[in-house]
């Protein structure tokens, strides 16, 4: 029988949201009025919570504790604030300006744009004291890890900014997906690794080949998917002239990529056996996935 997929981040994220509802909570209590409404309208706005189901699953197949309070949790639950930190502020006017994200108005459309960038800068801050608050040894190597890819991910950004209306060569393209996005879904896979066994355990590849497949699903979905399904706009990256590999290589081979990036993650989890389960599931889903 296949996998559940769709049930497992269902369930996932059914746990997730209601940890980041109760911090939305605290925050309220403690914050402006105005803030504490927009980090609850950001963190609570739906979404798959791939991350944090690649965190949870990356420790169950190490045989780590992923259960509501555990590290793995708490590192999800920060690395899901970054993430969202990050969607933020892509989508303000100065950077992507998108109105729409996961079918309902973007931070800076429904709040204003002040509140929106204070919202991306809080969230960062939340994370790492979210993290730290464990007192866990392993809090320490997990937040530096998750520093370094959320600074990668900003280098990533950049590059894509830089790159509008340009073309890149193939290796450029690929050095900034692996910021963009890959560095976030890189960090889910090996801070699953370190909750669970205080070592990346090897898995470094399996993050950033997942991460690849990720971004090229993501591109892809672009330019062949529709707004309806995906709650955002489409057709953006090619109006904007962004540099991304389907429009270097092409639909076809930019797909075939995807699959083989998506393989060589399960050939590499092949030895993790029986307890990886969700994990190779997980990383199917990245590549086939619709929205």
């Amino acid at each position: 029988m296949p996998f559940p997929i769709e049930d497992h981040l269902r369930r996932v994220s059914k746990r997730v949201d209601g940890h980041l509802r109760e911090l939305a909570a605290e925050w309220r209590r403690s914050s402006p009025a105005r803030l504490g409404d927009a980090l609850e309208y950001a963190l609570l706005g739906g979404g798959k919570r791939l991350r944090p189901a690649l965190v949870l699953a990356t420790c169950e197949a190490l045989s780590g504790d992923a259960g509501d309070d555990g590290l793995a949790m708490r590192f999800a639950l920060a690395l899901e604030m970054i993430h969202t930190y990050s969607l933020v502020h892509d989508d303000l006017p100065c950077m992507d300006d998108d109105d729409l994200r996961r079918g309902r108005a973007t931070v800076h459309k429904a709040f204003d744009e002040p509140t929106a960038l204070l919202v991306g800068d809080g969230l960062q801050s939340l994370a790492f004291r979210h993290l730290l608050a464990a007192g866990d040894a392993r809090a320490a190597p997990l937040a530096s890890l998750l520093a370094e890819n959320a600074w990668r991910m900003v280098q990533g950004q950049a590059l894509d900014m830089d790159a509008q209306g340009r073309a890149l060569t193939e290796s450029e393209v690929l050095e900034l997906m692996a910021g963009k996005t890959g560095a976030l879904i890189t960090s889910a896979v090996v801070g699953g690794a370190i909750a669970a066994s205080g070592s990346p355990s090897g898995l470094e590849p399996v993050g950033r080949r997942l991460g690849l497949a990720f971004q090229i699903a993501d591109d892809l979905l672009d330019l062949t998917g529709d707004a309806a399904t995906l709650g955002k706009r489409v057709g953006k990256d090619q109006a904007a002239g962004k540099a991304t590999l389907p429009a270097l290589v092409g639909v076809d081979e930019a797909r075939r990529r995807a699959d083989a990036a998506c393989e060589e993650a399960l050939a590499a989890l092949a030895p993790l056996g029986a307890p990886a389960e969700a994990l190779r599931a997980l990383a199917r889903f990245v590549v086939t996935r619709r929205k």
